[in-house]
């Protein structure tokens, strides 16, 4: 869908993330946008992130990280008077995953009144595909939510792409109304929308129709709308339920859906039909479940190198 080799900017918050190994904890990073990012750039593609880091022993070994990933740290900005974001996982029988954060002061909510966000953002908007996600909107102050917006429609005048997740955590939003009005800004501005059903019901209250939900954003104003529907697989743009290709039993849910959008918006961009992008997108998302954290490292089953046409029957 872009000819040539594009640029992609990821946009949001990065987190420490310790989790349970073997009777202790293991200390690693995550966040919706930073694993998309880290996908995207295993993928192949010219990938930076944008974001901001604290001043803390975590921050220097996390961007060194993700440079050895391949990724661009250029945008990572340093906020030398807040931390880093931490969240602690558990993991139940059916390797389904609870969350306990400390954010709230985190470095990242400054982002767009951070005194290089002016410049980081000049370099932002010259970005072929923008990627963000309501969790990137949640953390940020009203000003910076609108900023991010602003970012957003200057991507697409410039005839870039915008991709939008809508990952939803109630405890970032006063309510669902609130979180329901800025989803809409945001899929306004958008021409690949990820919603998870079951953020959705969230939102709304109570069953909605994977059908209901993708109406919804295509009239806010998003392009091509995916329904993420966790173990039942997803719902196409023309509304066909495309499911996994094998029902497993995860041992870690973390990041599968941030895996299943970048593997999907991966394929579209290089030319990939819907169908054939959810296909690659089932397979990253399953290697990702049954290997812990939301980045699992590389082995040789890791299927960054796969199209759907090569995909085993």
């Amino acid at each position: 869908m872009i000819e040539g080799r594009f640029r992609i900017v990821c946009v949001g918050e990065a987190m420490v993330e310790i989790s349970p190994r073997g009777g202790g904890w293991e200390v690693g990073h995550g966040g919706d946008t930073i694993n998309q990012a880290l996908h995207l750039a295993r993928f192949g593609h010219d990938v930076a992130y944008l974001t901001v880091l604290g001043c803390d022993p975590f921050a220097g070994p996390m961007r060194a990280a993700w440079g050895r990933e391949g990724l661009d740290t250029s945008l990572v900005l340093t906020d030398a008077e807040r931390t880093t974001g931490l969240y602690a996982i558990s993991i139940d029988a059916h390797g389904e995953r609870q969350f306990s954060y400390w954010r709230s002061d985190s470095a990242a909510r400054r982002l767009f009144s951070h005194p290089d966000s002016v410049a980081a953002a000049g370099e932002a908007v010259l970005a072929d595909v923008l990627v963000y996600s309501l969790i990137s909107l949640a953390i940020l102050p009203e000003e910076g939510r609108e900023a991010l917006l602003g970012l957003a429609r200057a991507v697409r005048a410039r005839g870039g792409k915008v991709a939008f997740d809508g990952n939803y955590r109630p405890r970032l939003w006063q309510s669902g109304d609130e979180a329901r009005l800025w989803r809409d800004w945001a899929a306004r501005e958008a021409d690949f929308g990820f919603p998870t059903l079951e953020d959705e019901e969230q939102i709304a209250g109570g069953p909605v129709e994977p059908a209901a939900v993708a109406a919804a954003w295509r009239a806010a104003g998003c392009g091509e709308v995916v329904v993420k529907l966790g173990p039942r697989g997803c719902a196409l743009p023309d509304g066909t339920i495309l499911p996994p290709r094998a029902a497993l039993l995860p041992v870690d849910t973390s990041g599968t859906g941030d895996a299943f959008g970048a593997a999907y918006l991966s394929c579209r961009l290089r030319g990939g039909a819907p169908e054939e992008a959810a296909q690659v997108a089932h397979e990253l998302a399953a290697w990702v479940m049954m290997r812990g954290g939301a980045i699992p490292p590389r082995d040789h089953a890791a299927p960054y190198s796969l199209s759907a046409s090569a995909l085993p029957e």
